[in-house]
């Protein structure tokens, strides 16, 4: 594993970015399933706060679509000049950009709503390249040198576009990639900061889109995190049963903690919720 990636993995756990259970607690999901970690790509940000603050900017701003990726670009290079986090990962991410993606075969750079913004915006920026600014509307704006104007045409440019997460690439499927082909443009290449291995780049290669990221959940991750003592033996060990089978580890966690369940459809918070869902679902098949 290379030394950026070590760097990006220790920055996800500093920054809360990823989260690991204590071996006997894992998180409850909203799907009624439970897991033993969290992923907030955009808490690379800095921290959870300042993620939340671009975010409630981000909700403010993006009702006037043509004023909006200004204030979002405005925040995110003062950000970049004030937090070392952030700033190494965008140049890290604009490294890989220029040794991995034929530069003179991308036009634009495009990013949706919301979290995307985090990152590809400022990115745009560093490579002076135009930013197609996509709403989840399907509405788009192009921005480039602090003037916006209503996207109309792209003429079969190719276009980058840059992600903080891709799961499934349901988000591709839906509004990024169709958006794209409505402006005549053609997605050739995605970046995103993690890859959750969740068959999104599978997707995105069926649809004609080289997916890049520059860090993958998986086994890898999970055993630099352990030799960096980002995580403690019993953590790594439930993480690797997950991995290797989501559904049949955490079920066996469950008949093994008998108690868990109970106490969470009474703990009077979203974790009650979560494991109602759980037991009328019957996911677990307890």
């Amino acid at each position: 594993m290379s030394s950026t990636n070590e760097k990006i993995i220790s920055w996800l756990f500093e920054t809360k970015a990823i989260r690991v259970c204590p071996q006997d607690k894992p998180f409850w999901y909203t799907s009624g399933t439970i897991g033993p970690y969290y992923i907030n790509t955009h808490f690379l940000y800095g921290s959870e706060e300042k993620a939340n603050k671009l975010l409630k900017l981000i909700d403010e701003c993006k009702e006037d679509k043509l004023s909006c990726s200004a204030k979002i670009l405005t925040a995110t290079l003062q950000n970049y000049n004030e937090d070392s986090i952030y700033k190494g990962l965008i140049d890290s991410m604009c490294g890989y950009i220029k040794d991995n993606i034929k530069l003179a075969k991308i036009g634009c750079i495009s990013g949706g709503e919301r979290r995307d913004w985090f990152f590809s915006l400022i990115i745009a920026k560093m490579l002076d390249l135009p930013h197609v600014t996509i709403f989840k509307d399907l509405d788009s704006v192009l921005f480039y040198n602090g003037i916006a104007s209503e996207a109309k045409g792209l003429d079969g440019k190719g276009v980058l576009h840059i992600a903080d997460l891709i799961t499934e690439a349901s988000s591709y499927e839906r509004a990024w990639i169709p958006a794209i082909n409505n402006l005549k443009g053609v997605m050739r290449q995605s970046l995103v900061v993690v890859d959750r291995k969740q068959g999104g780049a599978e997707l995105l290669n069926a649809n004609g889109v080289k997916s890049h990221s520059m860090v993958e959940i998986g086994k890898g991750l999970f055993d630099t995190a352990l030799n960096l003592g980002l995580i403690g033996k019993e953590q790594y060990e439930m993480i690797m049963g997950y991995i290797d089978n989501p559904h049949e580890s955490m079920k066996a966690f469950l008949k093994n903690n008998p108690d868990f369940l109970e106490q969470a459809l009474n703990s009077g918070d979203k974790s009650a919720e979560r494991a109602r869902l759980c037991v009328e679902k019957n996911i677990y098949g307890l």
